[in-house]
């Protein structure tokens, strides 16, 4: 084969220019790309320590910012629990106000209604005991034929219901 045969004659001067693209790559790459790209990682990784340093500071100020907050809640739940009591408290007295006067109303109601059925249980039995007296009166004359007053009818009626 004449390729096999030519490597020996062309075995330097593919070493040369072997080497010689390689020195010219890596002066290209290594001097001129790299070192940008190289930049390029520094500069990122500087941004994302920045951001993550930012983001930390951010993350502790919020923390800061939650425990004020915290802080002021529990202090206005605890403002607002006392104001609840004392509304509470100032809403039993009130109600136990009113129901002492309204008890008292009633307890007042109650004695005038019993001594309204009083009156009324007496107008009744004074008519009852009239009607009895004048019926009593009635019957005395029309069965012995006497006369009897009415103090006296009155008085035999009151002595009958006082007996039952």
């Amino acid at each position: 084969m004449p390729q096999i045969s030519q490597l020996a004659a062309t075995y330097a001067s593919q070493i040369f220019w072997l080497l010689l693209t390689f020195g010219i790559v890596f002066f290209i790459v290594g001097r001129g790309m790299l070192p940008r790209v190289q930049k390029t990682i520094d500069s990122r990784d500087r941004s994302i320590a920045d951001d993550l340093a930012a983001a930390s500071r951010a993350r502790d100020e919020a923390d800061k910012a939650e425990e004020a907050w915290r802080q002021r809640d529990h202090a206005n739940r605890e403002k607002a629990q006392a104001l609840v009591a004392e509304a509470r408290a100032r809403a039993a007295k009130a109600t136990e106000a009113t129901l002492h006067a309204a008890n008292e109303e009633q307890v007042a109601k109650i004695a005038a209604g019993e001594a309204e059925v009083r009156a009324a249980t007496t107008r009744a039995l004074d008519e009852i005991e009239a009607v009895a007296a004048e019926a009593a009166q009635d019957i005395v004359a029309r069965v012995s034929g006497a006369s009897v007053t009415v103090d006296e009818a009155r008085g035999a009626v009151k002595a009958a219901m006082a007996n039952g």
